[in-house]
């Protein structure tokens, strides 16, 4: 009798196995650890910048470019207006030193018509050869140079000669002393300042003072040609200052 072949019954399948997570001893899952620390070092530079930013020093501190731009412009601006307004305090001052110095000239200009007008006018009021200012500008060491003004308008037309010499009366070593003229010019029988005019005339020259004296008192000596002789003084301090003529 043939053998037969037998065909084996069919299996039902088996359920695939389910793999269980693997799981540490501490029962947690093994990915969380690493979102701990993920976290964690997030929470780390978060406040190393805070401690930056709270503790770094101001001219460290990053400015957004625009932001910079806008200072560095206002700055420059603000130099502008400084600069422009020292220009303009110069100029005023400018300004103002030159009214002044207009304000004299004029007023010396009117001393001036004054002085003519009184010599020359017709209404002016005579008066003989006079010595009607004196002035005394320092020079080097003890050097000055002194201006006088010599008026006359008592003989119209006549003209008035004769020579201009000058004394100074003051103290030295704690006693008084007068300088005569040739003490003044340094030279033993100096010759006068010669002057002649109609209705005035400006007279000037040098004298020097020995060192150590005091001087008080100024006094112009004129020697015209023709009749007396005319003297007047003036304080020392009036005629260093261009004051008017003393007594």
């Amino acid at each position: 009798m043939a053998e037969t072949e037998q065909t084996p019954e069919p299996q039902p399948p088996e359920a695939p196995a389910t793999a269980m997570p693997a799981t540490p001893s501490g029962g947690t899952p093994a990915g969380r650890p690493l979102w701990q620390g993920v976290v964690f070092a997030a929470a780390l530079a978060f406040g190393a910048w805070g401690l930056w930013t709270t503790f770094a020093p101001v001219g460290e501190v990053v400015q957004p470019r625009g932001q910079r731009a806008r200072v560095d412009a206002l700055e420059q601006q603000v130099a502008t207006l400084k600069r422009s307004d020292q220009i303009s305090r110069d100029a005023n001052r400018d300004l103002q030193g030159t009214l002044a110095e207009r304000d004299e000239e004029i007023a010396g200009l009117r001393a001036d018509v004054a002085f003519y007008e009184r010599f020359v006018g017709a209404t002016g009021q005579r008066r003989g050869l006079t010595v009607h200012t004196l002035q005394l500008q320092p020079q080097s060491g003890q050097a000055w140079h002194f201006t006088t003004t010599l008026t006359q308008n008592l003989n119209r037309g006549s003209v008035s000669s004769g020579q201009v010499t000058l004394s100074v009366e003051g103290t030295r070593d704690g006693k008084l002393h007068e300088l005569s003229w040739d003490d003044l010019r340094q030279q033993p029988g100096a010759a006068g300042i010669p002057y002649s005019f109609k209705y005035f005339q400006e007279v000037g020259g040098d004298l020097v003072l020995p060192a150590g004296y005091q001087p008080l008192r100024v006094i112009v000596r004129l020697a015209p040609k023709s009749g007396s002789a005319v003297e007047q003084s003036f304080p020392w301090a009036d005629a260093t200052r261009r004051s008017d003529p003393g007594a």
